[in-house]
């Protein structure tokens, strides 16, 4: 079976394990871009602790937490772990977002899909993968995340192998998976549950959905179930 049939398949296995998701977590657009700089060398956990201390102070709001002293705004986002740099990339991507677009998130985030970004990888600190996270989840663009857990389980089921860039596995579902935004959300949320419950550095492959699909050696031991 080729690749692109095979991704569809782990996406119909997927859905009939875990139904729609509905991720990401985040009340507004802007809530979810903030959760995604947060995000970055942490768990969601600790994210929602900072944005809880944002809200209970009432600057989740592109002006409101762009105009707090930068001491003040670290200490709030404290609970997510490298507050100072995150800081630093808050307050870069807060410095395009209100000076050249207003503060309005939605503009930011349209126009030619390329342009838009190529716009957020040119602000500091914001990489691939935040990037798209940003477009997909706030924005609602056809964009696939590409993420560690990704590049996991299709390295385990064979599906890629030696090292592809970010690109080159962004490229295979979007060749092979119809455009399609909220298909897009709702697959790579399943692949950050699969990741996060069974294939973990140590995986837990008896319990796992994708286990009769998994192609590697570990996958086969443990499909009659855990070890």
């Amino acid at each position: 079976m080729d690749r692109g049939k095979r991704l569809l398949r782990l996406y119909e296995t997927l859905e009939r394990f875990f139904g729609d998701l509905h991720w990401w977590p985040g009340e507004t657009p802007f809530e979810v871009a903030v959760g995604a700089i947060l995000t970055q060398n942490t768990n969601w956990a600790n994210v929602e602790k900072a944005i809880g201390q944002l809200k209970a102070q009432g600057v989740l709001e592109p002006r409101a937490l762009y105009g707090l002293d930068d001491e003040v705004l670290a200490d709030l986002i404290r609970p997510s772990g490298y507050f100072r740099v995150k800081t630093k990339r808050l307050k870069a991507f807060l410095e395009v977002l209100c000076d050249d677009f207003r503060g309005d998130l939605g503009l930011m985030l349209s126009g030619e899909l390329p342009q838009a970004r190529q716009r957020l990888l040119g602000i500091s600190g914001i990489g691939e993968e935040t990037a798209d996270s940003m477009l997909l989840y706030a924005g609602g663009r056809p964009v696939f995340v590409i993420d560690a857990y990704t590049r996991r389980i299709l390295t385990r089921h064979g599906i890629i192998d030696g090292k592809p860039t970010y690109g080159d596995i962004q490229c295979l579902f979007m060749n092979h998976v119809p455009r399609d935004a909220g298909l897009y959300n709702q697959y790579h949320a399943m692949i950050v549950e699969t990741g996060k419950r069974y294939c973990r550095t140590e995986p837990r492959c008896g319990d796992c959905p994708l286990r009769k699909d998994c192609g590697t050696g570990r996958g086969r031991e443990d499909r009659d179930g855990p070890r």
